[in-house]
């Protein structure tokens, strides 16, 4: 995962758990105080919502859990694509594309950020610049050349 993927999930964490959640266990302890909860409507919405938070929560606890952070920029060119790599494609009608790859949760593609988990990721995982790659969609297969791979600072 990237540092700033990672310092994301962080932010994420530390204002659910101190800000959203305390806000709806307020919600919830004063709408409990009404009386019958089992018509209680700001009691069951916000019970719920204390379950989404919860359960947010969890997943990303558990996502941070043993991740490796790559600080993609002070990565040392490589001659391969890796995680992190800044990737320039070009398609046979001459569309060039450039783009980083990144974890699945930082995927962002109208921030040419792309997961390598997606068809084009994994299709592009250990080329090197020059090759040639097909990548399956599900719109069909597309054939990429691979024309730049570079490491490190990059803002598209």
């Amino acid at each position: 995962m990237t540092k700033s993927g990672f310092e994301a999930i962080l932010t994420e964490i530390d204002h659910l758990w101190r800000v959203e959640r305390p806000v709806v266990v307020k919600e919830v302890t004063s709408a409990a105080e009404m009386g019958d909860r089992s018509e209680n409507a700001a009691y069951i919405y916000g019970k719920k919502r204390l379950r989404e938070i919860d359960s947010r929560l969890r997943y990303l606890r558990k996502k941070t859990e043993g991740v490796v952070v790559v600080d993609t920029s002070t990565q040392v060119n490589h001659p391969t694509i890796q995680f992190g790599a800044i990737v320039t494609v070009e398609d046979p009608s001459g569309v060039v594309r450039t783009f980083r790859l990144v974890d699945r949760d930082e995927s962002d593609p109208k921030r040419s950020r792309i997961s390598v988990q997606s068809p084009m990721g994994k299709a592009l995982m250990g080329k090197e610049e020059g090759d040639g790659v097909t990548v399956v969609l599900p719109k069909g297969q597309s054939e990429y050349h691979i024309s730049q791979i570079r490491y490190g600072r990059w803002d598209p």
